[in-house]
């Protein structure tokens, strides 16, 4: 099961896309419940599933209005006896206005109408990772943790200032280096991580994505040539390196 945002169903949708490849005739069945997408090969009792939950943390509805949660992770109960998880979340940490799904943020018993969000995410981080430790029994359960997934809509951070987007990037940037560096909530990720007892495996795939300025939907995306895409990734492409290196963490 994939757990995440928008960037853990670019994955999720890749690599049902190379399953199936590999076995073409295979009868399938692919199914929505509320927040969970199931893609069950139903010849082989396999299912490989996604949940939308793009903070990990829980977000209830309350007389003050929509709270985020960062202390309580109710929504972990799907996540209980599955045979691997991969977790993924920081796409939706600094949405303001309109996008923004919560109106107040709790922490025990303070609510505060906003807070530093890198802070926010630190403290959600620190929740995910005790539920992992109070509920993943790693002789059952292998766990992971998709890396920050960049997006590319400023050209100074690859040398190139004229750009204001990734629209019309038809190359990869050369080397092994982002001129920009790498995004803070990597660190922040990093930290949460190491102090985790059971194991989690970080797929780390913030650098090469970096490099990849060339990889978005751009003005092709589903908001066609009104709107620009450089966060998504296209497929086949990025996301399916992100399932080669899955596929090689499990092996």
């Amino acid at each position: 099961m994939f757990v995440g945002d928008s960037l853990s169903r670019n994955q999720w949708q890749s690599l049902t896309c190379m399953l199936h490849f590999a076995v073409p005739d295979a009868e399938y069945d692919l199914t929505r419940q509320g927040d969970v997408s199931t893609f069950t090969f139903t010849d082989y009792g396999v299912k490989v599933m996604l949940d939308r939950n793009v903070y990990l943390v829980d977000i209830v509805r309350e007389k003050v209005g929509r709270v985020l949660k960062l202390d309580s992770i109710e929504g972990g109960k799907l996540w209980k006896d599955m045979d691997m998880l991969i977790f993924n979340t920081w796409h939706w940490w600094n949405r303001r206005g309109p996008s923004q799904p919560w109106d107040y943020i709790q922490v025990g018993t303070q609510i505060t109408k906003d807070m530093d969000r890198m802070l926010a995410f630190q403290t959600a981080l620190t929740t995910w990772a005790g539920w992992v430790d109070l509920n993943i029994d790693p002789a059952k359960t292998r766990v992971f943790f998709q890396g920050i997934s960049p997006s590319h809509y400023n050209g100074s951070l690859w040398n190139e200032p004229s750009a204001k987007s990734c629209v019309r990037e038809k190359q990869p940037l050369l080397g092994s280096k982002y001129p920009g560096g790498l995004p803070p909530a990597v660190g922040v990720l990093k930290s949460a991580l190491v102090k985790i007892t059971k194991p989690v495996k970080l797929l780390d795939i913030t650098l090469l994505s970096l490099l990849r300025k060339d990889g978005h939907p751009s003005i092709y995306g589903l908001t066609g040539p009104t709107g620009i895409d450089c966060s998504h990734w296209c497929l086949a492409g990025v996301p399916d390196t992100w399932n080669h290196i899955l596929y090689n963490l499990i092996l």
